[in-house]
């Protein structure tokens, strides 16, 4: 049988790979063949592993029997009704998403992006700084979204006696459920970090962002189409918020043109949230346990219906 790979690997990530796989498996990495021989090698592959350009299975699939994603989210895919096993990485991420956006809101708070800056021009301020450092402790945090990403992130601010409020539809494990509640409790919270997928696109409105106070903060972890970037930027450039920490942006990469690069009260995070070191080893690692599955007729880990976006 043939896997054919989009995950990229280094030559450590490939021996753990081969060390574990069944000789009975050839693999194809895309990254070793020139861009014209790509497709022909995913349309005679029987087993997928990484995030295919989605025109591709547009297209067709001779053979193909099983894909796993490399990713959590599918956003791009739920558009299509394939006949062959869908599976994604279930909670990865969620740790690594969950660390970095806290760590940039403590960043944020306690002014480590301007302590870089002042590091490399080697000046000393010092003193003045102290004065606009906040504290993440005791604050009151509403986290949208109650998925693995959301709900490390309540594990952590735990440890910062927060106040957490966390919104979704009907998860649960959430605290609040609608719009109008999410609303009534904006104007008093200090903190929004939003965990949504981009299917919740356009979620946080104008009218949102407005109602936020201005010694307020807002995060995002998940998606940047989740929330109306032109107003957000306008909130912070008058001051009517006090900062954002951005994993993500509407377009990706960010535009250099985007007012977001220059504002002193906004840290870019590059969608780096989910990164770890050996980090696509540890895509290999679930995807070898899967393919143990599959070879034993068993029932995948983290099978998915991209139609239904779950």
């Amino acid at each position: 049988m043939k896997i054919f790979i989009i995950t990229p690997a280094n030559d450590a990530d490939r021996s753990f790979l081969f060390e574990k796989l069944p000789q009975k498996y050839s693999v194809i990495f895309k990254e070793d063949l020139p861009e014209e021989k790509q497709f022909e090698a995913y349309a005679d592959a029987d087993i997928l592993l990484g995030n295919v350009p989605s025109d591709w299975l547009e297209r067709k699939h001779n053979h193909l029997k099983w894909w796993q994603l490399e990713s959590a989210g599918f956003d791009k895919y739920t558009h299509l009704s394939p006949d062959f096993l869908v599976t994604n990485v279930g909670n990865y991420y969620a740790q690594p998403c969950a660390e970095t956006i806290v760590g940039g809101v403590l960043a944020l708070y306690r002014k480590i992006d301007a302590l870089v800056i002042l590091q490399k021009s080697k000046k000393w301020v010092g003193a003045p700084l102290r004065l606009e450092m906040k504290l993440l402790y005791g604050q009151k945090v509403v986290i949208l979204g109650a998925g693995e990403i959301g709900k490390c992130v309540k594990n952590i601010l735990k440890g910062f006696n927060c106040e957490i409020i966390i919104l979704a539809k009907n998860n649960p494990d959430a605290d609040i459920y609608s719009v109008n509640e999410l609303k009534e409790i904006l104007p008093e919270t200090d903190l929004v970090i939003s965990c949504l997928p981009g299917t919740a696109d356009g979620f946080f409105t104008k009218e949102m962002i407005d109602s936020m106070k201005s010694e307020s903060v807002f995060a995002n972890v998940g998606r940047g189409n989740t929330v109306d970037e032109e107003a957000l930027i306008k909130a912070l450039s008058e001051g009517k918020i006090e900062g954002a920490v951005l994993d993500v942006t509407k377009i990706e990469p960010l535009p250099a043109n985007n007012p977001l690069w220059e504002l002193p009260n906004v840290l870019i995070l590059q969608h780096t949230g989910g990164g770890q070191r050996n980090e696509h080893r540890g895509k290999f690692k679930i995807f070898l346990e899967n393919l143990t599955r599959f070879e034993n007729g068993e029932t995948l880990n983290n099978e998915i219906e991209l139609g239904r976006g779950y």
